[in-house]
């Protein structure tokens, strides 16, 4: 299953500064099967069996839980959350988060409490486009 990417359906920005105040709310007792694509916020409480990406922020309430992968620009995890997080700003794990998969931010909090199974990777804030990385060996050079 390949990975929801939120640059591909938001662009290059990461500005939430056109979402409403308002987040989208999936409430206790709602179940949702499928990807959900979002340029607003999310609150999440009740559950969802899908990916999802979102140009804003994600909150998972204490009685949320998600079976997919979270791509967004900033996540708030009370919840429970069985895939990858791709998150591009700050990631929070509060007490009662449970994470089983693999993080990549650029900013993680953990309180105690929180249970998290998985690799993280936390990325630089160089700009990828500006750092070269690739090095080249001329053996004639010797």
């Amino acid at each position: 299953m390949s990975m929801l990417k939120r640059k591909e359906f938001f662009g290059e920005s990461s500005s939430s500064d056109n979402n409403t105040d308002q987040p989208n709310r999936v409430v206790l007792g709602t179940e949702i099967t499928g990807d959900i694509v979002s340029s607003s916020g999310i609150l999440i409480e009740g559950e969802v069996f899908g990916n999802i990406s979102c140009s804003g922020y994600v909150k998972v309430g204490s009685s949320g839980k998600i079976k997919g992968n979270l791509v967004c620009v900033n996540a708030d995890i009370n919840g429970t959350l069985d895939g990858e997080l791709t998150i591009e700003g700050l990631l929070t794990l509060r007490s009662t988060a449970r994470i089983s998969g693999d993080i990549e931010t650029f900013k993680l909090t953990i309180e105690e409490g929180a249970y998290f199974a998985g690799a993280c990777v936390m990325r630089s804030p160089i700009d990828e486009n500006t750092l070269n990385t690739e090095i080249e060996f001329d053996p004639e050079e010797s």
